[in-house]
């Protein structure tokens, strides 16, 4: 056999790592007669590419017993049919220790054996009729690297599971802070109503602006109730106003708040028109986020909610300033001045 034979002309000497071979491999041998093994451990031992420790097991019951209280870097198996059968050992291995290398060993041709074997999960078909030493190290060694990058991709695909989840948690976190700020705002906002029922108002200071017809279409006027605007619920607000704001967030999250400047703009002034209270604009703003947060599934969430927050308090800040400018030109309204040396 090449592998017998390659005894003869392996070169013999001190032991160096190789071309990115491990310096040394622990490796579990599985046969079915006792001294099968003996021409491959010495042929291990003529070459130098790396340091192969051999454990020897006669059977497939002797072989899991090995595995049960020791670690191995691989586990060879020897297909003698009749005798032993590869395939039902490498079944009966992956159910316990899915995550070992394992290299059938056999008389028969890679093309009859190397399909089959891959259909069980064995890593590799060696025939040992043409191959070499050094050819067997490399599959053993390929066949370790192979399950030690399984095992970090997985270590990874959960790690990167535990972040999503974290992040979605402290999405959830926050966006609970956001209900509970508008809940504080209604109770805000019914403490206000409760002091201006008691003390009746200036009929003066508490008019509304008419809304000019190119906002009538997002948010027609309602109905005043008792003197005072009736208050509206987020669930209320004109569908096309919910879609407006919709792609405004979804623009803000991709590209950032510096490039919709005149965007926010026109935002603050259709929202200061109907008279948009910042509890309403917190509950628009938290039922069209929950959406965008919902379609991405298992995707990242920690962006959209920072680039969110930034957007949510660019939309206070503008409608905050809108109706400031409102109340200053109501306090303070434009006079015409006289002309100069007219009394």
């Amino acid at each position: 056999m090449a592998l017998a034979t390659a005894l003869a002309i392996a070169p013999r000497g001190p032991r160096t790592s190789v071309g990115g071979l491990p310096a040394r491999m622990h490796v579990l041998h599985i046969a079915n007669q006792h001294g099968l093994g003996d021409w491959l451990a010495d042929a291990f031992l003529a070459d130098s590419a790396s340091e192969v420790q051999l454990a020897k097991a006669i059977g497939t019951s002797a072989g899991l017993s090995r595995l049960r209280h020791d670690v191995y870097d691989a586990i060879l198996i020897c297909h003698q049919p009749g005798e032993l059968d590869a395939l039902d050992t490498v079944e009966g291995i992956r159910a316990a220790h899915p995550d070992v290398a394992i290299v059938v060993l056999g008389a028969q041709s890679e093309q009859e054996m190397a399909a089959l074997c891959y259909e069980v999960d064995a890593d590799a078909y060696v025939c040992v009729h043409t191959a070499t030493t050094r050819a067997l190290i490399w599959q053993i060694a390929r066949a370790i690297e192979r399950h030690q990058l399984l095992a970090e991709n997985r270590k990874l695909h959960q790690a990167e599971q535990h972040r999503l989840q974290s992040e979605h948690q402290e999405v959830e976190r926050l966006l609970d802070q956001q209900r509970g700020l508008i809940a504080d705002l209604a109770a805000i906002e019914r403490g206000v109503e409760t002091r201006q029922a008691d003390t009746p108002g200036d009929t003066a200071t508490n008019a509304r602006a008419t809304n000019p017809a190119d906002c009538a279409n997002l948010a027609a006027p309602p109905p005043a109730h008792s003197g005072r605007r009736r208050e509206r619920d987020s669930g209320e607000l004109p569908d096309r106003l919910v879609a407006h704001y919709r792609e405004l967030l979804r623009t803000h999250v991709i590209m950032g708040s510096g490039q919709l400047t005149e965007e926010m703009n026109k935002l603050a002034d259709l929202l200061a028109t109907a008279e948009v209270t910042a509890r309403q604009a917190m509950w628009l703003h938290l039922r069209v986020l929950e959406e965008l947060i919902r379609g991405l599934g298992n995707r990242s969430a920690r962006h959209v909610m920072n680039r969110a927050d930034l957007l949510v308090v660019d939309v206070l800040v503008h409608l905050t300033e809108r109706y400031r400018q409102r109340y200053l030109d109501r306090v303070r309204p434009p006079r015409q001045q006289t002309l100069p040396g007219i009394d």
